[in-house]
């Protein structure tokens, strides 16, 4: 289908589904980090079952995020979305009823493969509901929302988890999705009109297949490594994995020379400052989600903080990424372009340094005061960075390109954090148990600290200009351009 010349008469409402779905996976992946501390008490889960628990979503949502929109793109969106909110309604419900880490971890795999069906169908949606003029304010509506599901998110979670009704503990953080996600599968069955891309792709399992072993055998040796003792498999499973990366790009382009059906546009890689864009927002979410985490570890196993007190704790952090995305977007990025970038991470550098200092000097009697000025300018910071970034990756790709390439970012952002987890995780438990909490989040927020200078060299590559800022010299019609929104999934 092309683009509307009409709006759908119930197009507002139409994109209120679309947005409570985006709600229900952003939720989903700032709640459990503040339930995280209970879950594994209540369940007597080891420190790499948790890691499982929080990161295992982010993964199975990057392994199953591009066949997920191709999925819609061919059989229709509209059902794929209906598909994908039951799914997330039925992983939520076995994850509030899970009797096992083991149980959880499944359920929570599941949960991420629903949403990898569930969230890529938003953006086609709206475009088909809204007239090519209007789409500019339905999309303008998905920042605020986001930004206030990730400020809302631990605070939720924590009020849910110290509320504790009928004696459900950490069990309501999942309870929460059913209405979100029930009211988003009945209202698009009620609603929302069917639409397909005008030339669907067909399916490439084969490289489907290839991604997830990639991604797979990455992910489960940062995980299971420390607990293992690094043995030589740890090792030879990440060799493996660089090796079926490999493999992907291979296969696709030898799909692409035969005229078939790939998981990825392999031309997209040929853009030196599309592929230093992908570092870019691997090494930055890697950060940021695990930095997330072991903040609220420490707070709730080192400093004793209930699940609403780490909540509230963070609130500042969450604000900070407001204030920051609004500066960068209105007032720095149209006057410094990518610059912007760089002056955002040394932002972060300092707040990284800050909340090291603080923890450094009052240790195990750090106070939510204490940390109040030091986590804004940390979510300054990284809200300067967040909001601009997938634009200024996406200017490196053609038209043409745009839909594969922005598929591609989507997934390694979840990919980074889906290691961010692994990695910081397993340096936090593997500290802890030698040098107790305070050394445990130091060493983490020392990490943290050498991922900056790298965003800064990384930055250097990008475009100087967003997509937008480099497309409006050119003078398209607002119907020909793929719009390009970093709504797919953030969780920021």
């Amino acid at each position: 289908m092309g683009h509307p010349t009409a709006s759908h008469p119930r197009k507002w409402a139409i994109l209120a589904l679309v947005l409570a779905a985006e709600c229900m996976d952003l939720l989903d992946g700032t709640i459990v980090n503040v339930a995280g501390p209970t879950i594994r008490s209540e369940l007597r889960a080891s420190s790499t079952a948790l890691e499982w628990i929080i990161g295992g979503y982010a993964l199975a949502f990057a392994v199953g995020l591009i066949t997920g929109a191709r999925l819609g793109d061919r059989y229709g969106r509209k059902r794929m979305f209906v598909y994908g909110a039951f799914g997330f309604v039925a992983a939520s419900l076995l994850s509030a009823f899970a009797v096992s880490p083991a149980m959880l971890i499944g359920s929570r795999l599941a949960q991420g493969l629903a949403a990898a069906l569930l969230i890529p169908q938003g953006l086609g949606i709206v475009r088909e509901v809204f007239a090519p003029e209007e789409q500019g304010n339905a999309f303008g509506v998905f920042g605020p929302v986001i930004g206030l599901s990730a400020v809302l998110g631990p605070i939720i979670g924590g009020a849910l988890v110290d509320l504790n009704a009928f004696g459900s503990g950490w069990r309501l953080i999942f309870f929460v999705n059913l209405p979100l996600g029930l009211a988003a599968a009945i209202g698009a069955i009620r609603l929302m009109p069917e639409s397909k891309a005008p030339e669907a792709p067909g399916a490439d399992w084969t490289g489907t297949v290839l991604a997830a072993a990639a991604m797979g055998l990455l992910i489960y040796p940062l995980i299971q490594g420390q607990k293992a003792g690094w043995p030589a498999w740890t090792y030879a499973m990440m060799a493996a994995s660089a090796a079926a990366f490999a493999l992907l790009v291979i296969w696709s382009r030898r799909q692409g020379r035969r005229g078939r059906t790939m998981l990825i546009e392999t031309s997209v890689l040929r853009h030196r400052a599309f592929s230093a864009g992908l570092a870019c927002i691997t090494v930055f979410f890697a950060g940021m989600i695990g930095t997330l985490l072991v903040l609220t570890l420490y707070l709730q196993f080192g400093e004793h903080f209930s699940a609403i007190h780490a909540g509230l704790t963070l609130a500042p952090f969450a604000a900070g990424t407001a204030i920051g995305a609004v500066v960068a977007t209105t007032m720095l990025v149209p006057r410094l372009g990518r610059t912007t970038l760089q002056i955002a991470a040394a932002v972060i550098a300092a707040g990284t340094w800050w909340v090291y200092y603080t923890i450094s000097v009052h240790g195990l009697a750090t106070s939510t005061v204490d940390l109040i000025p030091a986590q804004l300018v940390l979510g300054l910071g990284i809200g300067m960075i967040v909001a601009p970034l997938f634009d200024f990756i996406l200017a490196a790709v053609t038209d043409r390109e745009a839909g594969s390439a922005s598929g591609v970012v989507t997934t390694m952002q979840q990919l980074g954090g889906a290691v961010g987890v692994a990695v910081l995780g397993t340096v936090f438990f593997s500290v802890l148990g030698r040098e107790g909490f305070t050394a445990a989040i130091e060493h983490c927020l020392l990490i943290e600290l050498g991922i900056a200078p790298v965003l800064a060299l990384l930055a250097w590559l990008l475009p100087y200009r967003p997509r937008d800022q480099e497309a409006a010299p050119a003078a398209q019609p607002p119907g020909d351009r793929e719009p390009v929104t970093s709504a797919v999934g953030t969780q920021a």
